[in-house]
């Protein structure tokens, strides 16, 4: 079944809580990652814990006392032409992958969105069949431009 705990900015988790949940997101994303400290940064994004950050949540799913997935959603500030929230991370343990967990993770958060959700996802991801599965569409090509000012 599991159980779900979120994290937010009225129940901001601890130190510790928040390095086994950044520790978790590196190790389980791998190749499609980030370095610690930009999750660290999305982390304290989602809780507000630095000022002007808009919030979000983080969503836990355990089952029998271990983490099983782990998601972060940004709220952006906008809406209508750019959705309300972003779902920044989502991982699931390695060996845990295909037991439905991403599934359930992503329904919860999408239920707990107050809006429309975006996601990136490298076009290699095995878990972009399930995002489009949920109902996630492709409707944009996204291109960056990164500026060394």
């Amino acid at each position: 079944m599991g159980i779900f705990k979120i994290y937010n900015s009225k129940l901001k988790p601890t130190d510790d809580k928040k390095h086994e949940i950044i520790t978790f997101l590196h190790e389980n994303l791998a190749q499609y990652g980030d370095p610690k400290k930009d999750i660290e940064k999305c982390l304290n994004f989602a809780i507000r814990d630095f000022v002007g950050a808009l919030g979000g949540f983080v969503l836990e799913l355990k089952e029998d006392n271990e983490i099983k997935g782990i998601t972060i959603v940004n709220k952006t500030g906008m809406s209508g032409y750019i959705p309300e929230n972003i779902l920044v991370y989502i991982a699931v343990k390695g060996q845990e992958r295909g037991k439905g967990y991403g599934k359930k993770i992503l329904t919860k958060a999408i239920q707990l969105a107050d809006g429309d959700i975006a996601l990136h996802v490298e076009p290699d991801n095995p878990a972009k069949f399930l995002y489009e599965k949920i109902g996630f569409e492709n409707k944009y090509l996204e291109m960056r431009y990164k500026n060394h000012n």
